[in-house]
């Protein structure tokens, strides 16, 4: 135990020592095209809802950085037939956190993890809302790009792959593709 305790102490002295660039903290919001995959769930199409969240942005070294957010996300999915219509609502508070690389000035590409936790699970047809029966928790993994400009805003194109089934029982998993915009506030 006291090995751990002088580990731990060590890496965060070290760290505090580390020439971090700077920290930045942000807001973004945007648009969520999401989908569910699986063998269970040929028939369902997409839907287009919204996110928003907090962002930081710590840098390491010039060109990397950790992006941890905390989102809240409108997934789900529709379904269609002749007098028949309803919409899947999973919602999420996602917890991505990115490894930033930065390519050329302004430009950087993401990936990293993601934890889920569904906030609302309904189905809502015709008439009637009713539970889908979710998972409390989703894992995945996100990819993408973020563009900023020297003033704060920045523009990010994500993929959120999902890992885990969304519904008890059922082959479904997420996939969204996300489009944001933000500003880094300090």
């Amino acid at each position: 135990m006291k090995k751990l305790l002088l580990f731990a102490a060590v890496a965060v002295l070290g760290l505090t020592s580390v020439n971090a660039q700077e920290i930045k903290f942000g807001a973004k919001a945007g648009a969520n095209f999401a989908s569910v995959t699986g063998d269970d769930v040929d028939d369902l199409d997409g839907r287009t809802s919204l996110h928003i969240g907090a962002v930081a942005n710590i840098g390491i070294s010039d060109k990397f950085a950790l992006q941890p957010e905390l989102i809240y996300s409108a997934q789900g999915f529709t379904y269609s037939e002749p007098g028949f219509d309803s919409t899947g609502k999973l919602d999420y508070i996602n917890i991505p956190v990115l490894a930033d690389v930065t390519i050329v000035e302004g430009l950087s590409v993401q990936a990293g993890p993601q934890i889920g936790f569904v906030i609302t699970d309904e189905e809502d047809s015709d008439d009637e809302t009713e539970d889908l029966g979710a998972e409390s928790t989703d894992f995945g993994a996100v990819f993408g790009a973020q563009f900023k400009l020297p003033n704060g805003l920045f523009f990010q194109a994500r993929y959120n792959l999902g890992f885990s089934d969304i519904i008890k029982d059922v082959d479904a998993k997420n996939s969204v593709f996300s489009l944001s915009v933000g500003y880094f506030i300090f």
